[in-house]
């Protein structure tokens, strides 16, 4: 599998990554194509979920109680997290003569979110391994930024399911089977099933069309193999289908199961393969087919068949 993964800024001034969004401003799609191969986010080596259970491994023994691991690292008092050796935040620069500057303002939310999603992304392409630990300071470290908003961003894939905390070490990634998958599998087609059979009989042929550019999207994107540019796509054509109901707590709560469905299983049999991709995204253009034409009995099969990955 070829690695990739969203670029992760190196200070907090840097532009927020974009996302090609499932509608523009007038209801229309954007049609932007995924960028080509990012650079990869390459996750440090962590402990492993049964040593950090088991007390083993650097920062877990005595000397982590007083705040200590050793030359060059040192320990996050409150947490018991390393931060090996974390690169101070450089201060605002002073004119040789005259008032200091304003200090300038730092836009946390901004980096938090880059954070997120570059975190998004290295979890989908299996950089974040199911059952490993990671600590904040050292996915900080690896980043090129403070532990504060990787911690911020970890709190808020806990809250989504994707890792659960573990107190004085960091996060744990969830392992997932697949019985956890199909029960997904299932809830999805539950919530999106009636509503794309209704928006078959109801929305006409054009708005079909306007959707085109997105599932040409996710085809590229899959032709790539890279797992977290295909989930990026994948979601943003199955938001902006959706979105054609008019009800956007649907969509949200929809995107959230599909992003859930979207992280790695724990058995490494699963095919996450480049042809597996393309035949994911085969079925964007098969299901436009059948909702132009209002094929209600296709739909059907098409819908259930996708979102339990049957081809």
């Amino acid at each position: 599998m070829t690695p990739c993964a969203v670029k992760v800024p190196s200070s907090p001034e840097e532009a927020p990554v974009q996302h090609a969004g499932p509608q523009g401003a007038h209801g229309s799609p954007e049609t932007r194509a995924p960028a080509a191969h990012p650079p990869a986010v390459r996750v440090p080596p962590q402990l492993r979920a049964a040593d950090v259970d088991r007390g083993w491994g650097p920062g877990v023994s005595g000397s982590t109680a007083r705040g200590t691991t050793g030359a060059g690292a040192s320990v996050d008092g409150a947490r018991g997290e390393h931060t090996h050796s974390e690169q101070p935040i450089p201060g605002p620069r002073t004119a040789p003569s005259g008032p200091a500057r304003a200090r300038p303002v730092v836009q946390r939310s901004s980096v938090r979110g880059q954070i997120l999603d570059a975190l998004r992304a290295a979890l989908v392409g299996g950089e974040l391994a199911p059952g490993e630990v990671y600590s904040a300071p050292a996915l900080g470290d690896r980043f090129g930024v403070s532990a504060t908003p990787v911690r911020e961003a970890m709190q808020q894939l806990a809250l989504e399911g994707a890792v659960e905390v573990v107190p004085n070490r960091g996060f744990r990634v969830v392992e997932r089977g697949a019985r956890e998958l199909a029960e997904l599998a299932e809830i999805r087609a539950l919530i999106e099933l009636p509503v794309l059979l209704r928006l078959a009989a109801t929305v006409p042929a054009e708005r079909w069309t306007e959707l085109r550019p997105l599932a040409e999207a996710t085809a590229q994107a899959a032709s790539t193999g890279c797992r977290a540019t295909y989930a990026e796509t994948d979601r943003a054509f199955h938001r902006a289908v959706l979105s054609l109901a008019g009800n956007s707590q649907l969509v949200r709560i929809a995107d959230d199961l599909h992003r859930r469905a979207q992280w790695p299983l724990v058995d490494t049999k699963a095919d996450t393969s480049r042809s597996a991709l393309m035949a994911d995204a085969a079925d964007h253009g098969t299901l436009l087919d059948a909702l132009t034409a209002g094929d209600v009995s296709a739909v059907q099969s098409l819908v259930r068949n996708h979102v339990t990955g049957a081809h």
